[in-house]
């Protein structure tokens, strides 16, 4: 039990300890942080370079005599009537409910619709109890919206007054309509591989406009084609070919709007069932032209401002880009206007190049369209990579027949209008960061998008808005920035004025006074220091530079030399001939010298120590003084050697080193490295230890030359050794250990020291560390006796192969022997010994 309880105090402790020191990190680095800020704020001379730097304030007093007039806020004093600190606020202008589904959204309102109220940096333009009111009550939207146009994102219009680097967290919601007007515009290529597809189209024209009825009775639908342009090499430019590409075929062009919008279905199918397709050479179309056309063309097209406008683009062919038109000699880019005939027919085709993916997806921004490509199998992985660069874009596998069309537009449009992505125009000065927790209802996470929406729920998201640095001109101090939902026409405006300039720079402010008296009235007194005209300089605009000759000859008398044209070493301002240095944000730190030359800051450090701190020296000009008894660049050095040499003795070092700032620089010879705080050991170096190896040996072992014992007594007389088990070093009894190695190979150690009044002390190991015997014997037969098996064992392999080799040639020959077709009552061989000779002169008698 006492033992648990003194563990768990132990731990207690240790936790304590790990937090202290967490703490003090912590502390550490926002003191670091805050001087870092402080010696920013110190450098900005001007009231609006001053409060461009994060948390840094600017001082009017006319008679201000603190060190800098833009320092962090709290670390001066300054009166509050002259401090100016600008805080980042909104203003809500315009802020109409949002048109919800039934009655769930009914009950949102904001607390100050249409009104004028305003917040401070950093806090939630909405309360958190208005998000729960949209969800629970409903009753007191039975009248209606305050306005009858539709609403999907709150609040409309605000006014926003940012300073810079400070982070405006801005409440942005969004609840999609019921009923919401949709406009869907069917972009179709009609070249002759596409021809069975636009007679489905035209079947299926009436059940497309059925299945976006059901999502929303306000539909209109229109319809176009394109083939590409009419020049060489996209399409024949020979007479008969211009007229009739192919069978059945009419003569290419580039795009034709057939059907402007409208709710007409019948009109539809027979405007698609009356196109007639076309032919061109190449496999690229050019649909990028009919985009562009489609888009651009909005009252030809008759796209409405408050609906989502859809644009299916389908084909089964790739498609050209800008660039390619040189090929046809098509030289000027595309405008990216609007060039359509009464009759619906594009003009520009042959004088303008396609456009660029980078304006088809500008366009498709402006005008908040969304863009579904349906192709077929073999061009989706094309377009699956196009829809990467346009905003709200998707793509979708089409039929070879398009027989699939009326489901894919139903599936593709149920993907874009169950999702929301918020996207702004905020130039590069501005970032803005969106949060959010979509439907989840736990803690934001970045994100600008969210899925899985419905018709009845409200999504809230949180704008975080940061100003990085005010633009270079004036004029961009204030920008309209728009927050609007990927595919909606509906946006959030904000009006926002970057606090980049003081009031007091202006005429008409009380710090403002032209030709003042403290500025000697050669200059306007503004914000507390002196713009002086362009004859006078200086901080008071006491100096005249009249005389070009005499002005030169002041700043030449605040440099060195004639080697540098920098005034006052860059650490001070030339005041008619004289530097004055700049002040520091530490009060104890100073720049001095007739050229802001010498500080007492930047001398050599030694544990983050100033000239090893003020017991050890001062800085003076850059360099360390030190103080009596330190030395060095830094005066950590002792003068004094006492410490090189032990009590008593007058050799530093042992003889065997240098003493350098009370320390010993231990020397190395051929024998080895001396160590030591007296360079005294050297473990490696014949000395004590051989000395005192045999009677060590003798005395513990009975080994060794001293091994008899009239020899040993008679020579070992100084000390006697004592045994321990294990020989271990003591460093502050400054013991040595010997290692050594006697005649049987086995190794044994010991440790001696000299202890003042008592003499020699020696401890030596007890038993010897010898390796294992080897029995010699059992080896040298072992070896015989395996070479002899071994021997044995290749003799037995060797007879087993030769009989296994004999039994097979005799087995061979039998065989030959037995197929051998010999008459048995004949030797075919055999000779016989007589011969017979006929004489052809005999007759026969």
């Amino acid at each position: 039990m006492i033992l648990e309880k003194n563990r768990g105090s132990q731990l207690a402790f240790l936790l304590v300890v790990l937090l202290a020191a967490i703490a003090g990190q912590t502390e550490a680095q926002k003191s670091a942080k805050l001087t870092a800020t402080g010696t920013s704020c110190s450098s900005k001379l001007k009231c609006n370079t001053c409060i461009q730097v994060e948390d840094c304030v600017w001082c009017m007093q006319p008679d201000f005599k603190g060190q800098s007039r833009c320092f962090q806020n709290g670390t001066q004093s300054c009166p509050e009537a002259f401090l100016y600190n600008p805080v980042s606020t909104e203003q809500i202008l315009m802020d109409e409910q949002l048109t919800a589904a039934g009655s769930a959204a009914s009950g949102y309102h904001y607390e100050s619709s249409m009104s004028g109220s305003s917040s401070s940096s950093s806090s939630s333009s909405f309360s958190q109890s208005s998000q729960s009111s949209y969800a629970s009550s409903g009753s007191q939207h039975a009248s209606g919206s305050s306005s009858s146009r539709i609403v999907q994102i709150q609040p409309q219009s605000l006014s926003l007054q940012l300073r810079v680097n400070e982070k405006h967290k801005l409440k942005v919601r969004y609840s999609q309509a019921v009923g919401y007007p949709v406009d869907l515009y069917y972009l179709m290529d009609l070249s002759k591989s596409m021809e069975d597809d636009k007679e489905k189209l035209s079947a299926l024209g009436a059940q497309l406009s059925t299945a976006m009825k059901n999502i929303t009775s306000n539909f209109r639908l229109g319809f176009g084609s394109f083939v590409d342009k009419v020049l060489m090499p996209y399409v024949s430019t020979i007479k008969k070919k211009l007229d009739h590409p192919c069978d059945n075929c009419k003569a290419p062009y580039g795009y034709h709007n057939h059907m402007p919008l409208n709710n007409n279905t019948e009109s539809f199918s027979e405007e698609v069932k009356g196109a007639q397709v076309s032919g061109n050479l190449d496999a690229p179309e050019g649909g990028f032209d009919a985009i562009m056309q489609a888009i651009a063309c909005r009252s030809e097209i008759g796209w409405r401002d408050s609906a989502r406008r859809l644009l299916v683009f389908s084909t089964d062919a790739g498609f050209h880009y800008a660039g390619d038109g040189k090929l046809g000699g098509v030289i000027a880019p595309n405008d990216g206007e609007c060039h359509l005939n009464s009759h619906g027919e594009y003009t520009h085709s042959i004088y303008q190049d396609y456009p660029s993916i980078s304006q088809i997806n500008q366009k498709v921004k402006d005008n908040a369209i969304n863009i579904i490509f349906a192709v077929t199998a073999n061009q989706l992985s094309v377009y699956e990579k196009l829809v990467q660069h346009i905003q709200g874009s998707s793509a979708a596998k089409l039929d070879s027949d398009s027989s699939n069309v009326v489901t894919l537009v139903k599936s593709e449009y149920a993907k874009i209008s169950s999702s929301v992505e918020m996207k702004d125009n905020a130039t590069g000065d501005v970032k803005i960061t969106y949060f959010s927790s979509c439907l989840n209802g736990g803690e934001e996470v970045q994100t600008a998008k969210c899925e899985n929406l419905t018709q009845d729920k409200l999504v809230t998201f949180t704008a975080q808005i940061q100003l990085l640095k005010c633009p270079e001109d004036p004029r961009d101090w204030r920008q309209t920035i728009h927050i609007s939902p990927v595919g909606i026409n509906e946006v959030m405006e904000i009006q926002l004025e970057m606090l980049c300039s003081c009031p007091c720079e202006k005429k008409g402010h009380l710090s403002y006074s032209e030709l003042a008296d403290s500025c000697n009235k050669h200059g306007t007194s503004m914000c507390g220091i002196c713009q002086c005209d362009d004859s006078h300089y200086g901080n008071k605009c006491e100096c005249s530079a009249s005389d070009i000759n005499s002005k030169n000859a002041n700043d030449a008398s605040c440099r060195p030399d004639n080697t540098t044209l920098t005034d006052c070493s860059g650490r001070g301002n030339c005041v008619c001939g004289t530097c004055e240095c700049h002040k520091r944000p530490n009060p104890q730190e100073e720049v001095s010298g007739k050229f802001c030359e010498c500080d007492n800051f930047s001398c050599e450090r030694n544990k983050n120590q100033l000239c090893s701190g003020k017991d050890h020296g001062i800085c003076e000009c850059g360099q360390c003084k030190c103080k009596p008894g330190w030395g060095g660049t830094n005066c950590a050095c002792q003068e004094s050697n006492h410490t090189c040499a032990p009590p008593g003795v007058t050799e530093l070092c042992s003889g065997h080193g240098v003493c350098e700032c009370g320390y010993c620089k231990c020397n190395a010879n051929e024998q080895g490295r001396f160590s030591g705080r007296f360079c005294d050991k050297c473990p490696t170096c014949s000395g004590k230890c051989q000395e005192l190896k045999d009677c060590v040996q003798c005395q513990m072992y009975h080994t060794g030359v001293l091994k008899k014992e009239e020899d040993c007594a008679a020579n070992c007389t100084l000390f006697t050794p004592v045994g321990v088990e294990k020989v271990e070093i003591d460093e502050h009894k400054d013991e040595q250990i010997c290692t050594f190695f006697d005649e049987d190979d086995c190794k044994f150690m010991f440790k001696y020291s000299e202890v003042q009044g008592e003499g020699l002390k020696v401890h030596a190991q007890e038993t010897k560390e010898c390796p294992p015997k080897v029995f010699m014997l059992g080896i040298v037969l072992g070896v015989i006796a395996a070479i002899v098996l071994v021997g044995l064992a290749i003799l037995l392999l060797w007879k087993l192969l030769t009989t296994i080799h004999d039994r097979r040639e005799f087995a061979r020959f039998e065989k030959e022997r037995m197929n051998a077709k010999w008459d048995t009552g004949e030797n075919p061989i055999y000779k016989q010994a007589t011969s017979t000779f006929k004489n052809p002169m005999y007759a026969g008698k």
